[in-house]
């Protein structure tokens, strides 16, 4: 049993920042792509930025120059630092995370999602 739990979420005017964090918890051997999607009202669920185990990072180029994706691989823990918001970055945010878990099986983890709310 592994587990991903969101903090940080919130309601910022357009221009302001937000702190997202995603820990994992459980059963975890390691894990290798860790990243945050978004999903918006009546829209799909899209990627905002993606880490690998390496440091290797993506991002959408809607939040590229925005947006800073880090983690701490002993830690179990993904963040995303978000600048200069826009009200078109309102959705509620997923933590995903690719983990091995100590019984050697693959699981593709999703957090129960943190909403953001940038208002005009």
């Amino acid at each position: 049993q592994v587990q991903l739990v969101e903090s940080g979420g919130g309601l910022v005017q357009a221009g302001g920042t937000l702190r997202l964090s995603c820990a994992a918890s459980g059963s975890i051997f390691s894990i290798n792509d860790m990243g945050w999607y978004r999903q918006a009202p009546g829209k799909q669920r899209e990627l905002v930025a993606t880490i690998t185990s390496g440091g290797r990072l993506n991002y959408a180029d809607s939040v590229k120059g925005r947006f800073t994706i880090s983690r701490d691989n002993a830690e179990y823990t993904v963040r995303l630092q978000m600048n200069s918001l826009k009200p078109e970055d309102t959705a509620v945010y997923y933590c995903n995370a690719e983990i091995r878990t100590r019984s050697w099986s693959y699981v593709n983890s999703w957090g129960q999602g943190t909403q953001v709310t940038v208002s005009s």
